[in-house]
C-alpha cells in the first residue's frame, strides 16, 4: 500500500479544520509544517488529532542535538505520530531526533533530498546518497525522497532498503504519482488538495495509489 498524507500547509485554524475533515476519509496522514502551526499554535495538533489520522510534524529540524531533543520533545508532547528532520546536521543530531521519537513510540523521518529545483545545487553529488545511508544507520524510520526526480528515488532506494521513502512534490511542483508505483511508501500532496475547490474530490483521485 502507498500512503496518502496530506500536506496541510494552509494558514488558519477553520480553514485547517474544513479541508482536514472533507479530506480524512480518503486519505492515511496529515503532514503539518510552520504555515499552519505558526497561524495556530503547536496545540492545534491536539485538534487534529481528532480526526484519527496519524500527524507528522514536517518541521525539518536542523539543529545541535540538544536543541533537537528540545523540539521533539514538544511535538510528541503534542500528540504528533511522526517528526522529520535534516540530516546534513551530522549523526549526532538525527540520532537526537530519532531517539525521542522511538522513546515517545513514534516515528523519525529524515531528509534525503528535498522536491524544488534548487535542491540539486546541494543534495546532488552523493549528498543525498550520503544522508540516506546515515539515516539508516542511525536507525531512522525512513527518508523523503523526491517525487519529482523518480530517478533519485530508486538510487536512494538502494541505499535504504525497506525502510520506508515519503515523497513530496505530487501535483504542483509537478511530481506524478504512477511513476512512483512501487518505488515509495507514501505520496505527499499539498496544494493540489487543499487548493481545489472540492478537496475530497482532489484526494479521492489518488484512491488507485492507495492499493
Amino acid at each position: 500500500m502507498t500512503a496518502l498524507i496530506l500536506a496541510l500547509d494552509v494558514e488558519g485554524r477553520e480553514e485547517a479544520l474544513r479541508v482536514a475533515g472533507l479530506c480524512a476519509p480518503h486519505i492515511d496522514a496529515i503532514k503539518v509544517g510552520y504555515p499552519l502551526v505558526l497561524s495556530t499554535g503547536l496545540p492545534f495538533a491536539r485538534e487534529l488529532a481528532d480526526f484519527g489520522l496519524p500527524l507528522i510534524a514536517d518541521f525539518k529540524v536542523a539543529d545541535i542535538p540538544n536543541t533537537n531533543i528540545l523540539i521533539a520533545r514538544q511535538v510528541f508532547d503534542h500528540g504528533f505520530s511522526a517528526i522529520i528532520c535534516h540530516g546534513f546536521c551530522g549523526s549526532d543530531s538525527v540520532r537526537a531526533c530519532t531517539g525521542v521519537a522511538h522513546d515517545a513510540g513514534g516515528e523519525c523521518y529524515v531528509v534525503a533530498e528535498m522536491s524544488h529545483p534548487g535542491a540539486e545545487e546541494f543534495f546532488h553529488g552523493g549528498t543525498a546518497e550520503r544522508i540516506a545511508a546515515l539515516a539508516a544507520w542511525i536507525g531512522a524510520d525512513g527518508i523523503i525522497a523526491p517525487a519529482t526526480r523518480p530517478d533519485r528515488v530508486v538510487v536512494l532506494r538502494q541505499i535504504i532498503g525497506e525502510k520506508k521513502i515519503y515523497s513530496p512534490g505530487v501535483g504542483a511542483q509537478g511530481g506524478n504519482a504512477e511513476s512512483l508505483a512501487g518505488l515509495v511508501d507514501g505520496i505527499i500532496v499539498g496544494r493540489q488538495i487543499y487548493g481545489a475547490p472540492d478537496p475530497a474530490a482532489a484526494a479521492m483521485q489518488f484512491a488507485p495509489f492507495r492499493r
